[in-house]
């Protein structure tokens, strides 16, 4: 059965309606600055705006267009070299609750939440942005000798009605002909790997990409090339943060938030130069400047690359009422908020061991604050299920509960009434790719706004969170329907969904996967993926991934009550995880308030900030913020006013 539509009006409750607020929401706020290198989210949280970037940079450093699909391909390599790099990440709940298991395969997620990832995690999600830059299927994950590598079907030119090439943004490395008229494939490369896998042959025919460009050893891999993957990795809803009112996000982009010693995260502890967490020692991150035309792979140095934090602090606006905005269900005896993020919630783990943060003891993920004294309990599987969180205090620290999640339920065994004196504060701390934090430069900063005014309610992405939302079929079967509502009777506008299916080994030929959506309780239906299906093309090696991802996205009608999400194919394959997203209008749009922290030659800590309006799509240009040399970001905040 679907989870209850349980946030009723609060007179239905027969409970005294609160004036509204002062304080307003804000959906989906993103800034850009001119940086050259790294200007934010509002550069790249959408594909469009990505592919414009990405032209955008290439064309500035290299003088090449990107009219053909080899200089699109290119592009996006050479963008995703200066924003992911190679390092162990936290695996999420997956397929169940109780054990961490199979790699995030989202791009979306991979990008904002960590901005690193072992080669198979990261060339997995990148079969997504190929799939929207250069259409179905034209992106593979390549199994070679101790690698995960990466191929991109081109066609035109050189390439003809199609071929594959070699685009391995893990070890950046892409391989040209011997006259560098186009790029080679592993098959083609392998025959002559001694010749391909060595950097210093003929270094002019790569056009200014060195070969193996993180250590002169990597491309010695395609040596072999043992396993082909499509349709690995999938793209999900794009990344969108909606602060409630009394809610502020700010983002650092080094570890260690305020204090410089509280280190949250959600991968492998390096301990590099003692900052516990996720760091890599070999990438062009962080020194964007130096990849095109380097003579030498890159150097080593410790901590190149690091984790940035998302820190959520939401104080609940009970004498107005603006802590509806995130209620999703209350009485006079309780109250529950909920929690999405475009992050990861992280942990600081109790040992220091690789893996700690696996481990019971995680804390500074999700801590209270203030004067409460009732019970209070948390779900990851939006209510299907809670854990005592034991008794609301201050500093209670729930962490262990949420941690490696994007989502949360809390409960309050407390009405409005009861909390309303009590100084609620809900802190929630996420990992995050410091690389999408706007960053500002030398000189004058011009800053970008834009909000479209959406929240994002999720059925998924983990199994458990879907297997609630499910009202016809069932998981592990070829069809499944899963029903979902907005979480306040807002309008739904636009529906993201995706599939995980078990398409066998080689993919199977002539199945078609279809995922439709409806308003109306499953009376018409619309299609949101229609004849869905694997393609192949040679060469391939002799083995095969045995599971594949369908995924796609449609605009609603604007609707309030329950949309339903339905998941087939003709080929009786098993839907292993299904997950639907629903975008929606926020009801009370208010303006936002963007701060930015940096140091430079005035000054180790100087803070500029600015109030914008509430207009919905509408970009806002008007605010400067003039710096000083030697500009360092330390942080951005946007705050709900």
């Amino acid at each position: 059965m679907p989870l209850p539509r349980i946030c009723w009006p609060l007179a239905t409750l027969g409970l005294v309606l609160m004036p509204l607020a002062l304080a307003a929401e804000c959906g989906d706020p993103q800034v850009m600055t001119d940086d050259p290198w790294y200007s934010g989210e509002l550069s790249c949280s959408t594909f469009p705006r990505l592919f414009k970037t990405e032209a955008e940079v290439y064309k500035r450093v290299t003088g090449r267009g990107v009219d053909s699909d080899e200089d699109k391909a290119l592009a996006a390599w050479y963008w995703r070299n200066l924003h992911f790099a190679h390092g162990e990440e936290g695996h999420p709940d997956t397929f169940d609750r109780t054990s961490h298991s199979a790699w995030n395969r989202e791009y979306w997620t991979g990008l904002y939440g960590f901005g690193f990832g072992i080669c198979g995690t990261t060339h997995s999600q990148w079969t997504a942005e190929m799939q929207q830059l250069l259409g179905p299927f034209r992106g593979r994950v390549a199994g070679v000798e101790g690698h995960n590598s990466f191929e991109v079907y081109l066609t035109g030119g050189a390439y003809g009605q199609g071929d594959w090439a070699l685009l391995d943004h893990d070890v950046s490395t892409v391989i040209f002909s011997d006259d560098g008229s186009r790029m080679l494939g592993i098959t083609a490369i392998r025959p002559q790997i001694t010749k391909y896998a060595n950097p210093d042959f003929t270094p002019g025919r790569n056009h200014g990409w060195r070969v193996a460009g993180l250590a002169a050893s990597d491309a010695t891999a395609y040596a072999k090339f043992n396993t082909a993957e499509y349709g690995g990795g999938y793209s999900g809803p794009p990344p969108t943060v909606h602060l409630r009112a009394g809610e502020s996000m700010r983002r650092y982009l080094a570890p260690g938030l305020g204090d410089g010693r509280t280190f949250v995260f959600w991968g492998r502890n390096y301990d590099a130069a003692g900052i516990p967490g996720p760091s890599r020692r070999e990438s062009w991150v962080n020194q964007p400047e130096k990849m095109y035309q380097a003579a030498a792979s890159c150097p080593p140095r410790e901590g190149q690359v690091r984790y940035g934090n998302a820190a959520y602090t939401y104080v609940p606006d009970f004498a107005a009422g603006g802590y509806q905005d995130g209620v999703i269900d209350e009485a006079a005896d309780h109250v529950t908020f909920e929690f999405y993020t475009p992050y990861v919630i992280g942990c600081t783990p109790a040992d220091t061991s690789a893996w700690g943060i696996y481990a019971k003891g995680g804390r500074n993920g999700l801590v209270l604050a203030g004067r409460m004294t009732c019970a209070v309990s948390v779900s990851t599987d939006q209510g299907r299920t809670w854990e005592d969180g034991g008794a609301a205090r201050d500093g209670l620290d729930l962490t262990d509960l949420v941690k490696g999640r994007q989502q949360y339920w809390i409960r309050f065994a407390a009405g409005p009434a009861a909390l309303a004196t009590s100084g609620l504060t809900l802190r929630t701390v996420c990992a995050c790719n410091s690389t999408i934090i706007p960053h500002l430069h030398d000189g004058d900063n011009r800053i970008t706004f834009l909000a479209s005014e959406t929240g994002v309610i999720s059925a998924g992405p983990n199994k458990d969170q879907a297997e609630g939302h499910v009202v016809e079929g069932a998981l592990g079967s070829a069809a499944v329907t899963l029903e979902l509502a907005t979480p306040r009777h807002e309008q739904a506008v636009h529906v993201y969904a995706a599939s995980w299916e078990a398409c066998g080994c080689p993919p199977k030929a002539g199945v078609k996967y279809q995922i439709e959506v409806s308003t109306d309780a499953g009376r018409n239906w619309k299609s949101v993926v229609k004849d869905w299906e694997v393609i192949r093309h040679d060469p391939e090696p002799g083995d095969w991934w045995s599971q594949s991802m369908t995924y796609g996205d449609v605009a609603l009608d604007p609707a309030s009550g329950p949309v339903r999400v339905r998941f087939t194919n003709n080929g009786g394959k098993p839907f292993l995880k299904v997950e639907a997203h629903l975008v929606y209008q926020v009801r009370r749009p208010g303006p936002v308030e963007v701060t930015f922290s940096w140091a430079d030659d005035a000054g180790p800590a100087r803070t500029a900030s600015h109030a914008f309006a509430a207009r919905a799509g509408q970009e806002d240009r008007t605010w400067s913020i003039p710096a000083g040399k030697q500009v360092k970001t330390l942080w951005v905040e946007y705050a709900a006013r």
